[in-house]
């Protein structure tokens, strides 16, 4: 049996390799460049060219793949559902989709595939929390719109849930809300990175539109800048309210955000 994990790469794509490895199965890493990826892997993972965006490009990738990972991301939305269309006709027959925030044309299409799947809705990653390293490192602060409490799930706990929905029986068509054990405001995470880092950090806010101005200016789009930060702005009761579904699931608490600053202090 082998899995194909797309965005192994990613934030949690590599958790989904590095998991499924640690279980013994044997695992086909999808990636733009197998050449860049190859030190981040264990040598029994096959790296392949591609990306999931491209899917009529992935006939080779998908040869003798009887199950499959699927992070959405930008650009997904359109090609998905050839995605999951060629991949079934392929043979697959398990899959788990990383969703994208909402139920859109990709994870209805997993919904409707005729085959086992489960959809992972983790509420906000840990490691965006990464896009305060900078301005930490520089001037020692942290600038952002809002002070509402997320309860922050650790990548690799998304990426327990995923091989266990990937590998055991039990899980099919089950929809898995996934958080952290904690709520925390963005002042509660800088209290516990500054601990880690031994190292006083303010929280200075800015507006609304300064947010939105601040996403755009590296790329995105307004109408995704809009709404990211109106997510901020208005958190639904299931990204600030713990669930317990990692530990369901998995048989193990998740991870804090304690323990993920452990892991990545150096960075800020």
């Amino acid at each position: 049996m082998t899995t194909l994990v797309t965005g192994a790469t990613g934030n949690t794509g590599r958790h989904v390799v590095a998991e499924l490895v640690r279980r013994g199965e044997r695992v086909r890493a999808l990636t733009r460049d197998p050449a860049a990826a190859a030190g981040r892997f264990p040598a029994e993972v096959e790296l392949v060219t591609g990306t999931h965006t491209a899917p009529e490009r992935l006939d080779a990738a998908l040869d003798d793949v009887n199950r499959l990972h699927i992070t959405v991301t930008a650009g997904l939305a359109e090609v998905g559902p050839e995605l999951v269309q060629r991949a079934v006709a392929a043979g697959v027959r398990r899959i788990t989709v990383l969703w994208g925030g909402w139920v859109g044309p990709v994870e209805q299409a997993v919904a409707d595939s005729g085959v086992e799947w489960t959809r992972l809705e983790a509420q906000e990653f840990m490691c965006n929390t990464l896009a305060w390293a900078e301005s930490i490192r520089a001037e020692g602060v942290v600038r952002e719109p809002y002070n509402l409490p997320s309860a922050l799930v650790h990548e690799a706990d998304i990426a327990a849930v995923a091989a266990v929905a990937l590998l055991d029986d039990g899980h099919a068509g089950r929809s898995y809300n996934l958080t952290g054990p904690e709520s925390l405001t963005p002042r509660e995470r800088i209290a516990i990175l500054s601990r880690a880092i031994r190292r006083d950090i303010a929280f200075e806010p800015i507006t609304h539109e300064q947010a939105v101005d601040r996403l755009m200016a590296t790329g995105v789009s307004q109408a995704d800048a809009e709404y990211v930060v109106g997510w901020y702005a208005a958190p639904s009761d299931s990204s600030t309210t713990v669930d317990d579904t990692v530990e369901r699931v998995t048989g193990h608490p998740a991870r804090t955000f304690t323990q993920w600053v452990g892991e990545h202090a150096e960075r800020f």
